[in-house]
Formats: structure tokens, C-alpha cells, sequence
């Protein structure tokens, strides 16, 4: 585990820098690093017992180190002195109201911000019409005793992309502030994009590893490619590629014995509907009058467990830890509401833990165990598989009635629904913490290979 220290900043003359006594004699020492800033300084040991950092006021200045009272970390490589780190988390649709800078999603800004004193890093907010890119500094906003503060700081150690939707994503603005900060200040960035389902398919479907988990998958082409898919398995879904939250996926089944088609989805109303046609040139012409089909993906229908003759899937949740490896954060069983074609509590679905799910614990046991392989090798061969730097994934996962795992879909900033059950709001504090922790990883990381490079 490493230390974390408080912080002091002190009315003292001159630019001088106490380390922790417990540490190493520091005498090759000569310059203090905060974020993308530095200064020279005289570096010193605190003379008191107290394991604690005191910095001068005129070099916190010169850093742009805020007095928030958050206890950090301290990294020492070459003749450089690295406190924090400096955490910006990118997103956009800020507001002017004081209290509520991000609008609705200020709670769940203010809740990650929060966790700054268990974490050891500075976490910031900021969007890009908060950057001085002269001066090379952000004017951020940080959460400090319960109220929203801004602070002039400088460029940070790493980026956490929260940016809300793919629109956003896409707009020139974010993409050249992604761009200028990786390629020209070689700052880390993670979390980035959102998944598209046939691209995310197609890296996977290639991994010896990952293949038995994933559903037979073709893009759109024609009514010929979901023909031979209902003859194989009775059952498929079209999904949008870009979708997300369940919406604009629809099941198409074949009753052999009858010999019509059902369709099941939501109208534009979000109701949900269960129609039967006699082709499926019917369904298409009908249903799908409306729909960009060259968005589309057909995906072989799988025979679920059920619960009271309703489907369950589960989300399971993976985050990257403090030392940079994949762990299973949250795990929970969605139930379908009544004629819904998915689990999304909007459409009427219910959330359980497993245990709620299956009383027997040697079930309870099986099923864990199950979910967890399956997340940690999906992790692991999408971090390979996918580009950019892949922190947290959200799987929709399903047990089919053999036993066997499948994955549905992966969500590069999956929704946070399933923490709205009171036993499992206790995992939605870890999910966030360690995406932080994984932050400090990612920054020392940085900071010792940038060293290593310009050594």
C-alpha cells in the first residue's frame, strides 16, 4: 500500500520544500513537481515527528498547489520531487449554477471528487473552455467541504474521460483537447470513447480466449443473414450499434410449428409490444420502417435462465486497481420486466443480488464464480484488443440453460442503475474509488517512464 501524507502550506520565506523525516536523505533533490508544473526549491527534511509535507506559500504559487487539506502521494524520480497526483476528469455540459456545476450530474461528480482523502490524488473537473492552453493552466472545479470551488491549476498527471454521450465525443472540441493533451504533453488518458458492439465483436471474435463468450454476430445486410440465423436458433436480436440503455433492440422469433414470426420491442411511446406477422419482409416493413438498418446488428437469441418465466441477464462490473490489474467491483441479476425485451429497469426490470436470486449457496457459489472468469478474461482481452487506455467496463452477461456464459454487450461508461439496490451500494463506492486508485497507478507510471525516457 503506499503512503499518503498531509499536506502544510506554510507562510515561510523562500521557496522551500519539508519532505516526511521517515524518508530518505534528499540531497540530489532540487525541484518540485505538482501536475504538469515545476520549480525549483530547497528541499528539506521536517524536523518534527509529524510524517507530513509543508510547502512554502510562495512555491505553492508558483505550482498552482490548492490548500484543500487532501493528503497526498510522493514520488520521487531523478532530482524531481512528484506530488499528487493531479487528476483532471473531462467532461462537458457545465453549467453556471454554483451548487450544481454539472446540472443533474453533479452527485455522482461530487460523490467521485469526494473520495480525494482515501484515494491520496487531487481530482479536478473541467471541460475544454476551461483551458488556458498559453499559460497552460485549467481553471477546474473541485468538490472542497461540500461546496464547489474553482482553482487555477496546472495541466494534471493524468485525464479521466467522463464525457456524457457519443455526440459529445464526437464534436471537434473534445477530440482536439484528447489529441493536443496526449501527443503533445504525453498525458495519460483513460476511459475514453464509447463501444460500438459490431467493432468491439469484431477485435473479440479473434481471441481464442473471448470467442466461447460471444453470441453469432453479423452486421446488417439483409433479411437472409436473420433467415439463417432463426433456422439455427429460433430466436435473434437487431441492436443498434451505438446503442445504449436497451434502446431500439428488438427480438424477432420463428414459431416453427405455426409458421409466423413475433416481433418484440418498444414503441416510440415505450410501450412494450409483442406483434405477429406473417414474413418477415412483414416485420421490416412495419417495424423497422423508420430504422437506419445499415446501423444494425443481428445477434443469435439466447435461451436464458429464467425467473417466474421472466429472462435474467446479469451486469457484472470490472475496474482496473491501484496496481493496475482488472478486478470484479459489482455484480447483480436483472430480471425482464413483464413483455419487456430487455432487463433495463425502464422497461419495468427488477434488480437482485445473487444471493437474492438463488438461495442455495452452493448456487450462489457456481454462479459468482462463473460471472467473475468471464468479466476478468473479457477485461482482459478487450484492454488487449481495443484501443486507448480501458479502466472500467460494464458487461451484460447471460447464463443460458446449459450453464454456459455469454456476452451481450460491453459498456465503456456503464450506467449505474443496478447501485439503486441498497445492498449493493457499498460496490458503487468501490467501482468509484477505484477509478481513481487506478488514476494514481496510471500517473506514477507516467512520471518514471517520462524520467526513464529522459534520462
Amino acid at each position: 500500500m503506499k503512503r499518503i501524507y498531509s499536506v502544510e502550506i506554510s507562510d515561510i520565506s523562500d521557496d522551500i520544500f519539508y519532505y516526511p523525516s521517515e524518508l530518505t536523505d534528499m540531497q540530489e533533490i532540487n525541484t518540485v513537481c505538482f501536475g504538469h508544473s515545476s520549480a525549483p526549491a530547497l528541499i528539506k527534511r521536517n524536523p518534527s515527528i509529524t510524517q507530513s509535507i509543508v510547502i512554502s506559500k510562495s512555491l505553492a504559487e508558483r505550482l498552482n498547489f490548492p490548500d484543500t487539506e487532501t493528503p497526498i502521494h510522493l514520488f520521487i524520480y531523478g532530482k524531481d520531487i512528484h506530488i499528487g497526483p493531479l487528476v483532471g476528469v473531462f467532461s462537458s455540459g457545465f453549467s453556471t449554477i454554483q451548487n450544481k456545476p454539472l446540472g443533474e450530474r453533479t452527485s455522482f461528480f461530487s460523490k467521485l471528487l469526494s473520495l480525494n482523502k482515501a484515494t491520496g490524488c487531487i481530482p479536478f473537473m473541467f471541460g475544454e473552455n476551461h483551458i488556458d492552453w498559453e499559460n497552460e493552466t485549467i481553471t477546474g472545479y473541485m468538490y472542497h467541504q461540500h461546496t464547489w470551488e474553482t482553482y487555477e491549476l496546472p495541466f494534471p498527471n493524468v485525464v479521466y474521460d467522463r464525457l456524457p454521450n457519443r455526440k459529445t465525443e464526437g464534436r471537434s472540441g473534445p477530440r482536439e483537447v484528447k489529441q493536443t493533451f496526449q501527443e503533445k504533453y504525453a498525458i495519460p488518458w483513460y476511459n475514453p470513447g464509447f463501444f460500438n458492439k459490431w467493432d468491439v465483436y469484431e477485435r473479440l471474435s479473434d481471441d481464442p480466449r473471448a470467442i466461447n463468450f460471444l453470441p453469432e454476430t453479423y452486421p446488417f445486410q439483409s433479411l437472409s443473414v436473420i433467415e439463417t440465423l432463426l433456422s439455427k436458433y429460433r430466436q435473434v436480436y437487431i441492436k443498434p450499434i451505438h446503442g445504449s440503455l436497451g434502446l431500439g433492440i428488438h427480438q424477432v422469433l420463428y414459431d416453427k410449428h405455426d409458421q409466423v414470426y413475433y416481433c418484440r420491442y418498444k414503441n416510440e411511446q415505450k410501450e412494450n409490444k409483442l406483434k405477429k406477422f406473417q414474413s418477415l419482409e412483414a416485420i421490416f416493413s412495419h417495424v423497422f420502417k423508420e430504422k437506419r438498418l445499415h446501423n444494425m446488428i443481428v445477434q443469435q437469441g439466447i435461451p436464458l435462465i429464467r425467473s417466474e418465466k421472466r429472462h435474467i441477464d446479469f451486469r457484472v462490473h470490472t475496474n482496473k486497481d491501484q496496481d493496475g490489474i482488472w478486478q470484479v467491483t459489482a455484480m447483480a441479476a436483472k430480471i425482464a420486466g413483464a413483455g419487456s425485451v430487455t432487463t433495463h429497469i425502464k422497461s419495468g426490470g427488477t434488480i437482485k443480488t445473487i444471493e437474492e436470486l438463488f438461495v442455495d449457496p452452493e448456487t450462489v457459489n457456481e454462479v459468482r464464480e462463473k460471472l467473475t472468469n468471464a468479466a476478468l478474461i473479457l477485461s482482459e482481452c478487450m484492454e488487449e484488443h481495443l484501443d486507448g487506455i480501458i479502466a472500467e467496463i460494464g458487461f451484460d452477461l447471460g447464463i443460458d440453460k446449459k450453464g454456459k456464459v455469454w456476452m451481450f454487450e460491453a459498456n465503456s461508461k456503464p450506467g449505474r442503475s443496478i447501485f439503486s439496490h441498497p445492498k449493493l451500494r457499498e460496490f458503487e463506492l468501490l467501482t468509484r474509488k477505484l477509478s481513481l486508485d487506478y488514476a494514481v497507478y496510471l500517473a506514477e507510471k507516467s512520471i518514471t517512464s517520462s524520467v526513464s525516457s529522459n534520462g
